[in-house]
């Protein structure tokens, strides 16, 4: 049976998250992986509860997470990077399977995103890949 990988992305940034899931798509058939399943949410502050639902699953052996966090005139992007962050870390060991964690920022602006889309998408599942031992980090 081929390890499956389920996929989070974020709407909020429609053309950017396409880019990126495009990427990690083909990074997953690259390695072998099976897609589990692809779920869409409004933004990354709604990711943890469906990763949650995914890593439930016995067919889910691994979960990427894709989004971008903008920076804005507050520090709204930046509290919300670290809770995004900490209950996906806390779902990673509760369950003991491995997150890829493709989450542009926090502070990120329009400028800093299209170099980063692909790489970010591809190194998130490459982390999910080295944690479940089928890549060498």
């Amino acid at each position: 049976m081929a390890l499956r990988i389920g996929l989070v992305t974020s709407t909020f940034h429609t053309a950017e998250m396409a880019i990126m899931r495009d990427a990690a798509e083909k990074r997953i058939a690259e390695l072998g992986f099976e897609l589990a399943d692809v779920v869409a949410v409004p933004g990354s502050y709604e990711t943890p509860f469906v990763v949650k639902r995914l890593m439930m699953r016995d067919d889910v052996h691994a979960v990427v997470v894709l989004g971008i966090i903008e920076r804005g005139e507050t520090a709204h992007g930046r509290v919300m990077g670290e809770a995004v962050s900490s209950a996906l870390l806390g779902l990673e060991l509760q369950y003991m399977k491995p997150i890829g964690f493709g989450i542009i920022g926090p502070e990120a602006e329009p400028k800093h995103f299209p170099p980063r889309l692909v790489p970010h998408a591809v190194a998130a599942v490459n982390a999910a890949a080295v944690l479940l031992g089928a890549l060498k980090a």
